[in-house]
């Protein structure tokens, strides 16, 4: 696949939201880079990954879901994979395979179509359809434009990700590796302890909540690390007191389950015995249309 020559290169999954794109970069990376929920929306930024294999350094970079904006929130989030689309050398398009074509899958391919850069089109999720389906669903997209590859897989499952991956090492150019061989992403301590704590509100919540939640990081002091300590107090950012109320929970209970989850995955995350993790929720009526809000939220 390498003939011997270093390959490396930038890698966008782009596509509509829910279409599976950090479940995928998780299982191209081997280890959780990008926080992943059932709600739509829930990548607000670019994220990177870099793979580093012996011949080759595969950035891929993670993008919010194509969507058409309302909030500043969702303008940033939009504006992070215009960015991604025009900086990379390969894009990797998801679908949904469970989902029917429809506006808002036009509306991603014609951002595929004008970026005019190799891509490989991916159908997601082939483990939840009948087979029956998925031929004529490669014909119709094989007719709506030219993908270098189209690839079924299952991001969730793993099947044919191998190809993928093959797929991608003859499309990257040669070149040397931008990044040290031990670096794997582009996100401070800080930022993944943030999205932890996000992800587990948005897989214990519903309705609007999901899409008006967001966390800060108030202090992360790892002072004590050599002791095996590091203590992080965070702040969950909603729009209404009612929303509050919500994560809250009876008897302060919603709020607790979502420390305790978040503290387990941390102290793996960070490879750290002991951490204090103090949750705190504060109403911040529209902060998604907050500039100077947003990016001290990291949504840059």
């Amino acid at each position: 696949m390498m003939d011997g020559m270093k390959k490396c290169g930038f890698v966008a999954l782009i596509g509509r939201p829910n279409a599976g794109k950090s479940t995928l970069l998780n299982r191209l990376m081997g280890q959780k880079v990008s926080i992943v929920s059932d709600k739509p929306q829930t990548t607000r930024k670019r994220i990177l990954g870099v793979l580093t294999t012996k011949d080759a350094q595969l950035i891929f970079v993670d993008t919010p879901g194509i969507h058409k904006p309302g909030h500043q929130l969702n303008r940033r989030m939009m504006d992070a994979v215009y960015e991604a689309v025009r900086d990379v050398d390969l894009l990797l398009h998801m679908v949904d395979a469970t989902e029917r074509y429809g506006k808002g899958e036009e509306f991603a391919l014609q951002l595929v179509k004008q970026a005019n850069k190799p891509s490989l089109l991916l159908l997601n999720k082939v483990d939840a359809i009948n087979k029956g389906r998925l031929l004529p669903q490669i014909e119709a997209w094989s007719e709506r434009s030219s993908y270098s590859e189209i690839i079924p897989l299952s991001a969730l499952k793993g099947d044919n990700v191998d190809v993928l991956m093959e797929k991608i090492g003859d499309k990257l150019p040669q070149g040397e590796f931008l990044y040290p061989e031990d670096y794997w992403t582009d996100q401070q301590e800080r930022e993944m302890a943030a999205e932890i704590v996000r992800e587990k509100v948005l897989a214990r919540t519903r309705k609007e909540l999901p899409y008006t939640s967001a966390v800060s990081i108030d202090s992360f002091d790892s002072s004590r690390r050599q002791e095996g300590f590091i203590r992080i107090s965070a702040s969950i950012v909603v729009e209404k007191p009612g929303q509050k109320r919500i994560i809250i929970g009876k008897g302060g209970q919603m709020i607790k389950a979502i420390g305790i989850e978040a503290r387990k995955e941390l102290q793996k995350l960070l490879d750290i015995p002991r951490l204090y993790l103090e949750l705190n929720v504060k109403v911040v009526p529209g902060w998604r249309d907050q500039q100077h809000l947003l990016t001290q939220l990291g949504v840059r």
